[in-house]
């Protein structure tokens, strides 16, 4: 029988001491902590000029006082960081939120830094105004609402974004250990070195740049003497180690490498974390890929695979091994 091996819960690990840290800044708990500390007398005078009173009812039916829902000056004074407590319970993604169109993206700060500044500080009852109607909507959707089932709802916006926060930083992890690998394979020829690009001079007297970019994540490109590139390399890099979501990243890797084919480059290469990758699948999710390669396998700067990466690398780029 095949062995059977369960993955580690290293992610879930990582979720959960993020969780403890967020659970008194701007969850639940953090909530009850700030209106533990307020006049009760204050946020009702709020609460009746920003709340509607049939959901405040509704919320005084199910046991329930009007800011565990409705956002009051009075609470975000006291505690700017509670915005997000607010945001994540109506089940929006910071993105989605604090956007230009909406108005609430200047906002950002009392979320990301427990700051209210003088600037938007005569701006937030609107604020609430707006967050009130929204939660009234919610109220009204509902069937009931408890405290248990309040901070479930925040859990369930929370989850996407810690994810999403967390392969961000593996991402850019990957790509600062590949961008370190090209700078130590190719550095008898380096010329000038930024954290974001360097300078390389090739076996032909011309400038080769290698540049981290957002899409691609590195690009590499030869400078010709009338001052145009020659686009050598298009390197995607996809680090996360998902099995299951591998291919997705793929297909990421993918458009990303047809916008560089357009954009002249003749090399497409694809850098992935996991490493059971069946290439035949992987080549036909990503047909501009010229080349997969693991991460782990070229980080060790040995082996085949290593030894592929640098010699590819050199020959593009012009310089002598």
């Amino acid at each position: 029988m095949p062995r059977i091996e369960a993955p580690a819960p290293s992610l879930q690990i990582e979720f959960y001491k993020r969780l403890l840290q967020l659970k008194d800044i701007l969850l639940f708990d953090a909530l009850l902590t700030t209106t533990g500390q307020l006049e009760t007398s204050d946020i009702d005078k709020d609460l009746a000029a920003f709340a509607p009173p049939t959901s405040l009812r509704k919320l005084a039916s199910w046991g329930l006082r009007g800011e565990l829902v409705f956002p009051v000056p009075t609470v975000l004074t006291a505690n700017p960081y509670l915005l997000g407590y607010y945001r994540l319970l109506l089940g929006f993604s910071q993105k989605e939120f604090y956007t230009a169109a909406s108005g609430i993206s200047r906002f950002k700060a009392m979320e990301e830094r427990g700051s209210l500044g003088k600037a938007q500080a005569p701006a937030i009852n609107d604020l609430c105004h707006a967050l009130c109607a929204s939660a009234h909507l919610l109220i009204q959707g509902v069937g009931t609402l408890s405290t248990s089932s309040i901070h479930d709802l925040t859990l369930l916006t929370l989850g996407p974004q810690l994810r999403g926060g967390k392969l961000n930083v593996l991402g850019s992890a990957a790509t600062q250990k590949v961008f370190d690998l090209i700078k130590s394979s190719l550095k008898p020829a380096l010329v000038a070195a930024t954290p974001q690009n360097l300078e390389l001079k090739n076996a032909a007297g011309r400038i080769v740049v290698v540049e981290f970019a957002a899409d691609p994540d590195i690009t590499i490109r030869e400078v010709l003497p009338s001052g145009d590139s020659r686009n050598l390399v298009a390197i995607e890099i996809k680090g996360g180690r998902d099995v299951s979501n591998v291919h997705n990243r793929i297909g990421e890797a993918e458009k990303s490498h047809q916008k560089a084919k357009k954009e002249g480059y003749t090399e497409c290469w694809t850098i992935v974390g996991v490493a059971k990758l069946d290439l035949a699948v992987a080549k036909k999710e990503s047909p501009s890929t010229n080349r997969f390669f693991h991460l782990d396998a070229i980080s060790t700067a040995r082996g085949t695979q290593y030894t592929e990466f640098r010699e590819r690398l050199l020959a593009l780029a012009g310089i002598p091994s």
